[in-house]
């Protein structure tokens, strides 16, 4: 279903917008926004700011105070009816005297999805469903697949020349894009758990897989970083190894490549040696790694390379949205680096493509964007339609 109105549709948007003011700072939880609305005006403002702290709509009704009475709430994510760390949403939104309830998207945990809704439309309060909702559901599509599926939500990044290429045939590559494109870059790594990358980018670019977007508290968001190394053959001294960060390294090496000697060697500057099997390839398996990361409660990862491990995560038909960022620059050259290698498709028709695509300037570079995912798919039968 989409907006009923204009006026639907513009209040929705509000509370997306606030919503995504929480995002990265709400895991477990989703990031939710709320807004209440009385005669065609918004009078109460909300979203979930921190996991354990109240929920949108209860921010929003406080917000509104007595003017919620006989309103009508936005809220991006089905309110929840049963008690966790908080008490229920669906008694505050009765309680407030809401007269009417707008969702994005219903909770796409299987065992409560449109639980609070019915509970809801019981009460005699109208209630409906699915205005904006693959805005609302992209939103929290980690927390969705996480809880639908126990691995992450995958986004692939790449900052890339107009004809995709990453690095000249010599290995030159920093910086291609523009501070606009890197700074945005950073912020996707402060709303992902986890990152990751393949040894020959440690090697080349020995990067750090910090967040630096420029916010206040950067430090304390530095995601979980992930190192493709099948025989740990990158160096224990590179800079994603020694670092001081909040979070730590993972290394994830292939039964039987992964000799004892080199073990210690990373575990002795604290580095995890994750042990999994290959994937028939001599290679680390990538689903076994992303159901050890849901094991961990890992719900977003961003991989950013290099081409050869964006190849095997499209190969293997893992991405589910992608973040191209362009520089108006021409590299050429057959020897230059891709931005995705692997196998490849073998027919146009049987290449990946994106849906829900997005396109953002930034300063003279550009952010193209898309899901690679089927949402409908995600959310399953009884979710909405």
């Amino acid at each position: 279903m989409s907006c009923n109105t204009e006026n639907d549709r513009r209040f929705m948007l509000e509370a997306l917008s606030l919503a995504r003011r929480g995002n990265g700072y709400t895991r477990p939880n989703p990031p939710v926004g709320a807004v209440v609305v009385k005669n065609g005006s918004i009078v109460g403002r909300g979203w979930h700011q921190k996991a354990g702290t109240p929920h949108a709509e209860v921010h929003a009704l406080n917000d509104a105070g007595e003017q919620a009475s006989g309103a009508t709430i936005y809220v991006t994510l089905e309110p929840c009816n049963h008690t966790g760390k908080t008490p229920p949403c669906t008694r505050a939104i009765l309680d407030a005297g809401i007269s009417r309830v707008v969702i994005g998207a219903l909770d796409p945990n299987p065992a409560v999805t449109g639980g609070g809704m019915e509970y809801l439309r019981g009460k005699g309060v109208e209630v409906s469903e699915g205005c904006l909702r693959d805005e609302c559901r992209l939103l929290v599509a980690p927390f969705a697949k996480h809880a639908r599926t126990g691995v992450p939500w995958v986004r692939i990044k790449v900052a890339c020349s107009m004809d995709g290429r990453t690095a000249t045939r010599t290995g030159d590559s920093q910086w291609i894009t523009n501070s606009a494109a890197r700074k945005y870059g950073h912020e996707l790594r402060r709303i992902t758990d986890a990152i990751l990358v393949g040894r020959n980018t440690v090697a080349s670019d020995n990067p750090s897989l910090t967040c630096r977007s420029g916010a206040p508290d950067d430090s304390a968001m530095d995601p979980l970083r992930v190192v493709l190394d099948s025989g740990l053959s990158s160096s224990p001294e590179s800079k994603i190894y020694v670092q001081d960060s909040t979070a730590s390294t993972v290394v994830a090496a292939v039964e039987g490549k992964a000799g004892p000697e080199r073990v210690r060697k990373f575990e002795k500057q604290g580095v995890e040696v994750l042990v999994l099997p290959d994937d028939g390839n001599g290679r680390v398996g990538l689903e076994a790694l992303l159901e050890e990361l849901g094991r961990r409660g890992v719900q977003s990862l961003l991989v950013e390379g290099g081409a050869e491990v964006h190849g095997s995560f499209w190969d293997s038909h893992l991405v589910d949205e992608a973040f191209f960022f362009y520089a108006p620059v021409i590299i050429g050259g057959v020897d230059s680096r891709p931005a995705v290698a692997g196998m490849g498709a073998d027919a146009l028709k049987n290449a990946p493509r994106l849906d829900k695509c997005s396109f953002r300037p930034l300063k003279g570079n550009w952010l193209v964007a898309g899901v690679a995912s089927d949402l409908d798919e995600l959310w399953g039968a009884g979710a909405g339609k």
